[in-house]
């Protein structure tokens, strides 16, 4: 049990209860002393108490009447009375506002392990319970989130069982790539459907949310919604909301804010990137001395998603047919391993587009390669060291992929294949490591403020520097130089 409240105006006496409780050998956590029920009382309303001992006989309030009024506390303790008078009426009177136990003074240190034993099961068995349903809620919750067929019936059962487990008021859903998280905060209900991270977060904590919970990628985020039976509804809007950021990698999109308009003539010429016909003719460069063409092609795909042109919906299909011909095509060298291959098909695992054309011009690339026998590995590798080099110089300017590929040569998509295959880190890692090394050294060994730190290592916003810093490093770039001053 947590936390153990002990009541009476003896000192003597309540410091022996608490040295039994101590020495009981149920584990406590808390053990918090008060000298008369008025105290007490205070304390309950403040905070959760999972066992009190309580005298009857006290000044300003007794026993009975913190009993009485503790039964409008949001949580009332499991409760042990002591009395030093062996009049039944007070047990009586006590029991009947729900005392477990009733002791004489002067109390056996057996008696009290024996009721803390006794009360810590009944603790644990309904903390048990508590979870068991707390689970099945969330599996409900998923149920009803992927289901549009349920009957009224069905809807009706499941609102009445979790209502109380349910968020009373107004709440959003919001959506984002799984990604591996070691906490969040258990205010906030969380489940993992179809590769997304699905949060429900009441509407007040909203803003805090999005800072302080949210990893990198695009998010997506319901409208206001209330109850449990419009959780279908707001999970469409937020998973919807989150392919359309992340198509035009946004970092966050709200139900029912405008995108931008895309002239009907654009959509109209974008849709033959999409056809049968251009899917086959990507599906055909591979392998042949045309790899600027391959990577022309799809690059105009992305960026047609990139601008609006292309539906999440239309992109994902086009995508599936063409990893379907390529495997039909080159099935003996269609070998990836299963946490690869699941990357590449599910498009919505990844963070944002630019990461997932990163990750499927990789593999693109690579495919390209084997089949590509005329492929030069030395003069690449040569083109490589010279954009690591490159890089170490430059760390600190405005850079980027482009502007390095630009430097060495070499096409934009190649380049980013290459760069991961020489490193073992793509382009954005690679730089951001190099940044966090250079800072934590100008921290350890220069008086420099944040700010300049951030500006020296190619950072122009300081409040982005500081967030990269901590992930990286677990603590800020202030507790970071104290540690190494100290």
């Amino acid at each position: 049990m947590k936390t153990v409240l002990i009541v009476e105006d003896e000192k003597m006496i309540r410091q022996g209860i608490k040295t039994m409780v101590q020495r009981s050998g149920v584990p406590v956590e808390v053990i918090i002393e008060c000298s008369n029920g008025k105290m007490a009382l205070e304390v309950l309303k403040e905070q959760k108490v999972d066992v009190m001992f309580t005298d009857i006989r006290m000044p300003q309030m007794d026993g009975i009447e913190l009993v009485k009024q503790m039964q409008s506390c949001e949580h009332v303790p499991l409760t042990v009375a002591i009395s030093g008078y062996d009049d039944f009426s007070y047990a009586v009177e006590m029991l009947r506002k729900g005392v477990r136990e009733y002791l004489l003074k002067p109390i056996e240190r057996e008696r009290i392990k024996e009721i803390l034993e006794e009360l810590n099961r009944e603790i644990e068995s309904q903390q048990a319970a508590e979870e068991d349903n707390k689970k099945m809620g969330y599996q409900q919750i998923k149920h009803l989130m992927l289901s549009d067929e349920l009957t009224e019936d069905e809807l009706g059962a499941i609102e009445r069982a979790y209502a109380d487990f349910f968020y009373a008021g107004d709440y959003r859903i919001c959506c984002q790539n799984t990604c591996k998280r070691e906490r969040f905060d258990r205010k906030y209900m969380m489940e993992t459907i179809e590769e997304q991270d699905i949060f429900i977060v009441p509407q007040e904590h909203m803003e805090h949310f999005l800072e302080n919970e949210m990893a990198n990628g695009s998010v997506g985020i319901s409208g206001i919604h209330q109850g449990i039976r419009q959780l279908r509804r707001a999970y469409c809007e937020a998973l919807a909301m989150r392919k359309e950021a992340f198509c035009i990698n946004r970092e966050k999109m709200l139900y029912g804010e405008e995108n931008t308009h895309v002239p009907k003539k654009l959509i109209e010429d974008a849709k033959m990137l999409l056809t049968p016909e251009a899917v086959a003719q990507r599906v055909q460069l591979l392998g042949t001395e045309r790899t600027e063409e391959l990577t022309k092609s799809m690059n105009h795909l992305f960026f047609a998603v990139k601008n609006g042109r292309i539906l999440p919906e239309e992109f994902e299909n086009c995508i599936q047919e063409f990893l379907n011909d390529v495997e039909k095509t080159y099935k003996n060298l269609f070998e990836l391993p299963k946490s690869a291959e699941k990357s590449i098909r599910n498009i919505w695992c990844a963070g944002c587009l630019n990461e997932y054309e990163e990750r499927l011009m990789e593999f693109v690339l690579h495919l390209h390669e084997k089949i590509n026998t005329q492929y030069d590995n030395s003069k690449n590798t040569q083109k490589m060291r010279l954009a690591v080099e490159y890089i170490d110089e430059h760390y600190a300017d405005d850079l980027n992929m482009a502007v390095v590929s630009n430097h060495i040569s070499m096409n934009y998509s190649l380049f980013s294949y290459s760069f991961k295959q020489y490193t073992g880190q793509n382009f954005v890692n690679y730089l951001k490591d190099i940044r966090m090394g250079k800072a934590k050294q100008l921290l350890a060994e220069t008086d420099l403020k944040i700010i300049e730190i951030s500006q020296k290592v190619g950072y122009d916003n300081e409040k982005h520097f500081m967030k990269l810093f901590k992930n990286a490093y677990g603590v800020s770039p202030t507790e970071y130089r104290k540690n190494m001053q100290r």
